[in-house]
């Protein structure tokens, strides 16, 4: 029996085939995930997830996040962290936490920023922030202003809106003060942790 021969041609064209197949294979599903528009949340979910985050102190949270359901709709991720921050005039902003989605699974995140204005001092908090209109998961990572957002306190909590285009973030803190209403800057959101707020 006479063993069958293969061209040049023949033989590109068995290894794009191989190559198309094992790309197939290999494509990991975190790639078509975070591609994914994350579905929402509602404010009671959110809230009995704050209320376990925050415990004791969570006074005034479902207020705060009724109000922003009125204004943004369903928050469609959370993020749940920790973070430091500094300031005399000029301040600095790290932190750093976990995002989670209903349906495009967790992420971890990290978070870094300036800001200017009246205030001084320091001070580390744990942190909720909410997410609206994500279209998918990596567009986390950009800057959000606080320049056209809002400061409001509820029990306790400082609710900040940040937004770049579409997307509004709405960090929740807690025990923040007057600090909220007298500084401006921005959040820079990063897969990887980095010194560099600008």
């Amino acid at each position: 029996m006479s063993k069958p021969s293969f061209n040049a041609a023949s033989r590109r064209d068995l290894f794009r085939l191989a190559a198309a197949s094992a790309c197939a294979w290999a494509a990991p599903q975190s790639f078509a995930r975070a591609a994914q528009r994350p579905d929402s949340y509602s404010s009671g979910e959110i809230v009995e997830n704050g209320h376990r985050f925050f415990g004791s102190i969570s006074r005034g949270l479902a207020e705060g996040v009724e109000r922003a359901s009125r204004q943004w709709g369903s928050p469609n991720a959370y993020i749940l962290g920790e973070e430091a921050s500094g300031a005399f005039v000029g301040g600095l902003r790290y932190g750093q936490g976990t995002m989670y989605t209903r349906n495009a699974g967790q992420q971890r995140v990290f978070w870094q920023g300036p800001s200017i204005g009246f205030d001084a001092g320091a001070d580390g908090d744990r942190t909720m922030m909410l997410v609206y209109n994500l279209p998918a998961v990596d567009a986390i990572y950009r800057r959000f202003s606080g320049a056209n957002g809002s400061a409001y306190l509820v029990g306790g909590f400082g609710f900040t809106a940040l937004n770049n285009d579409e997307v509004v973030v709405m960090p929740v803190r807690s025990g923040l003060g007057a600090r909220l209403g007298l500084n401006l800057g921005y959040l820079k959101f990063t897969p990887e942790s980095t010194w560099n707020p600008f």
